[in-house]
């Protein structure tokens, strides 16, 4: 005998048990089957090296040629146009007190109702003689080196932003103005809450997620790292917005489904159909972005961008954006579409390729339904205001929808649609021809007898069971 089998010494099975074993000998080797099959064929790994691993590597050579270098010409020359970059400290809100308008100069409001006018408002004679009521919120500053000093704060009745006391604000710090003028609100302090959701979101990934949960949140953490270190920093400084988001959005592809599912056979098919679903959208962004004459020039933010950096390709931004806010539910249906084909092969080793594909299909129809109507909502939503206007102008559905401001979202929503339709099939069919090669044909025969040794034996248990039960009877 051997150490080994020292060390381990099989445990003895009582007579009773013997058939009991023996009958389900099969049952229990069988449902080790269903765990996640990995690819035990040198060829098939060889086979997804040989796409996968140049893709990756020219991924790191254009991270390493476009990696921004230098400072950022608008932090060179002081200037962002946002007011981001201003000098602030933390305030908070010590009293509110009402006061008359009139009597600390307020400006009146604009009317609220039809047929009001701002004299109503403010109390003129001969409009009811209703003064109207002001807030005066006094500010004290918590940081920096004038804490402890203090300012008042006007708020007017129909102002979007009301104070409470104790609310925490932050505030603009301007030196070179009169001191009465160099502090004021400039937006609420929402740290706290935004801390805490966070926090809540971290949570229920991990307590459902787990370790996976975890790699998650890491994958998220890297993501948001390359959008803002490489991505946006590399179109500021003049590279091409569409090579800078293939070459990001492949960089975050990588990383995040391979740190969150596992360098496996699974995960690289995923990342292929991922990557062929997006040359489809930068495709068809491309062709239809041009046809439609659309210079993505159409609101104050890209307005401004394309102010302090003219050399910036805006119709390039706006593909590049379109690639980058569909690669992340591309994953979501790459992974589905992938773990749906190992799963359903898992559950039945025999089943045929032609069965496998129509069962995953039938997943996947059910999923393209899902995630096509959530893209779409949610371009609505972003686009709610904009939709509302168009609304109250009463204008015509065709003159809405190829006006260049509403044309950008549709395309931009139609041209992600069909890259996540197709990305279905393509991942689909990628997944069933590997998880069919994915055993050598030496381990098939082998399983194969050895189910067909496990069947005879328990056949031949079966029959001694009932021979033995038939001499019970008979004694």
């Amino acid at each position: 005998m051997t150490a080994i089998q020292q060390d381990h010494p099989p445990e003895q099975p009582r007579p009773s048990d013997q058939a009991h074993d023996h009958g389900h000998g099969h049952t229990h080797g069988h449902s080790h089957g269903h765990s996640p099959a990995a690819p035990v064929s040198a060829r098939l790994r060889k086979i997804i090296a040989a796409v996968l691993i140049p893709f990756a590597v020219a991924v790191v050579a254009g991270l390493i040629v476009l990696w921004p270098g230098g400072t950022p010409d608008h932090k060179a020359s002081g200037r962002s146009g946002l007011g981001f970059d201003q000098q602030t400290v933390a305030g908070r809100v010590v009293k509110v007190e009402e006061v008359n308008c009139a009597d600390v100069n307020a400006q009146p409001q604009a009317p609220t109702e039809p047929g009001q006018d701002s004299a109503a408002q403010n109390g003129a004679p001969g409009q009811g003689g209703k003064k109207s009521v002001c807030e005066k919120a006094t500010i004290e500053v918590t940081s920096g080196k004038d804490k402890g000093r203090t300012f008042p704060e006007i708020v007017q009745p129909n102002a979007s932003r009301q104070f409470n006391a104790g609310q925490e604000l932050k505030l603009a710090y301007a030196p070179k103005a009169p001191k009465e003028l160099q502090y004021s609100v400039s937006d609420v302090d929402r740290s706290m809450p935004m801390a805490l959701l966070a926090g809540l979101f971290a949570l229920a990934v991990v307590a459902v997620g787990r370790l996976r949960g975890v790699f998650a949140l890491v994958a998220l953490a890297i993501s948001f790292g390359v959008l803002t270190l490489f991505i946006l920093p590399a179109i500021l400084q003049g590279s091409n917005p569409l090579v800078v988001a293939v070459v990001g959005g492949s960089a975050i592809m990588l990383l995040a489904l391979y740190m969150c599912h596992g360098l496996t056979a699974r995960t690289s098919v995923a990342v292929l159909g991922t990557l062929v679903s997006l040359l489809l959208i930068g495709v068809l962004g491309s062709l239809f972005i041009a046809w439609a004459s659309l210079t993505g020039n159409t609101d104050d933010q890209t307005g401004l961008v394309h102010g302090l950096y003219p050399n910036i390709e805006i119709r390039g931004l706006l593909l590049a954006g379109v690639i980058i806010g569909s690669l992340g539910v591309l994953d979501d249906v790459t992974v589905t579409q992938t773990s749906a084909v190992w799963e359903l092969r898992a559950a039945d080793p025999t089943v045929s390729r032609r069965r496998l594909y129509g069962a995953a299909m039938r997943i996947g129809r059910d999923h393209i339904a899902s995630v096509v109507n959530t893209l779409v909502l949610a371009y609505a939503g972003a686009s709610l205001p904009l939709l509302l206007l168009f609304s109250i102008a009463d204008t015509g559905v065709g003159t809405v929808a190829t006006s260049e401001i509403v044309a950008e979202e549709i395309v931009r929503t139609l041209v992600g649609s069909i890259g996540l339709v197709a990305s279905v099939p393509v991942t689909t069919a990628l997944a069933v021809l590997v998880v069919s090669a994915d055993r050598a044909p030496a381990a098939d025969g082998g399983a194969k007898r050895g189910a067909d040794a496990g069947g005879a034996q328990a056949a031949r248990t079966g029959r001694g069971g009932r021979g033995r039960r038939r001499r019970a009877k008979t004694r």
